[in-house]
């Protein structure tokens, strides 16, 4: 091995003395390991962005690889957790020699889970994108969650002007006050008295937070908390039972983008891990070309 091999980050001086914030490199393909459960750890391809900040004027550089092969030994030695993110940072930062005094990680990957249908004895799955962000500055460590969440949403409007017009057809099918049960049961299944259905609609909501403390929240946990409280989140596999069950769903779950943006908004609130927000929700409507929107957040840093 040549030992005089030159080291141009050591060995000379930025022409233009000045500090700069972040430094680094992004998109570095990375496996990890993530936990959902106490007994179940699943393996997900990363990108994993990287930064240390250049605090010494006259350095000409980083050390570049030295951050790759601090990224590459920590998380793939250890399933990912917060400690372990808050080490890497503290790592990193010593490898530079002095160059450095605060560091930031960025990862993002799917979330691929399994979910049972909602009546049969099926089975799916479904992705989540997920990313994590954790800086260490002025002595401080903040980390970031951000998550997406899919769900259905049925129009109220749209629902009450359907059973208005299924109620005037209704009237306008039976003359007399007193109907056979039997007749108005096969009157309502047959297909040529549908008089409108409600308009729904795949939307999403769209979450980043910032947690309270360094531990990192089971990812599979936090996603199912928030499909319960929309209450109506997609399906993988389905049968008819499933998707009559996932009608009726809907229907006990009618909302306009705000009330969803409040279901959430009050959950959020209620989370005692979660110090900041901001979220959008997104209706992407099947009546009009463009879309219904909420966004609300706690924090100007996110405006």
């Amino acid at each position: 091995m040549n030992i005089n091999l030159p080291d141009i980050t050591s060995g000379q001086y930025a022409l233009t003395q000045l500090p700069l914030r972040w430094v680094g490199m992004e998109a570095i393909a990375i496996p990890l390991e993530v936990p959902i459960s106490d007994f179940t750890i699943l393996s997900v391809n990363a990108k994993a962005d990287i930064f240390v900040s250049l605090d010494k004027p006259e350095a000409k550089g980083i050390h570049m690889s030295r951050l790759y092969l601090k990224l590459k030994d920590k998380l793939t030695s250890y399933n990912l957790n917060g400690e372990m993110l808050t080490e890497l940072l503290h790592e990193i930062i010593s490898s530079q020699e002095g160059l450095s005094e605060a560091a930031k990680i960025n990862l993002s990957f799917e979330l691929t889970i399994r979910k049972n249908a909602l009546l049969s004895n099926e089975f799916g799955y479904q992705s989540y994108p997920i990313s994590i962000s954790r800086s260490y500055v002025h002595g401080k460590t903040v980390t970031e969650l951000s998550l997406t969440i899919p769900y259905s949403s049925t129009c109220p409007c749209s629902s009450a002007l359907s059973r208005q017009a299924l109620s005037d057809k209704l009237d306008q099918s039976f003359a007399s006050i007193n109907i056979d049960k039997n007749e108005l049961l096969q009157w309502i299944i047959s297909e040529k008295n549908t008089a409108a259905t409600a308009h729904s609609q795949r939307s999403y909501a769209y979450l980043k937070f910032t947690l309270k403390d360094e531990h990192l929240p089971n990812l599979n946990d936090l996603i199912l908390k928030f499909e319960q409280v929309m209450g109506t989140p997609v399906q993988t596999a389905v049968k008819r039972e499933d998707e009559q069950a996932f009608a009726k769903l809907n229907a006990e779950n009618l909302m306009f983008c705000e009330d969803a943006a409040r279901r959430l908004k009050q959950s959020i609130e209620n989370n005692s891990n979660i110090s900041g927000y901001w979220f959008k929700v997104e209706h992407q409507e099947s009546l009009h070309a463009h879309n219904a929107v909420v966004i609300d957040h706690n924090e100007q840093p996110y405006e």
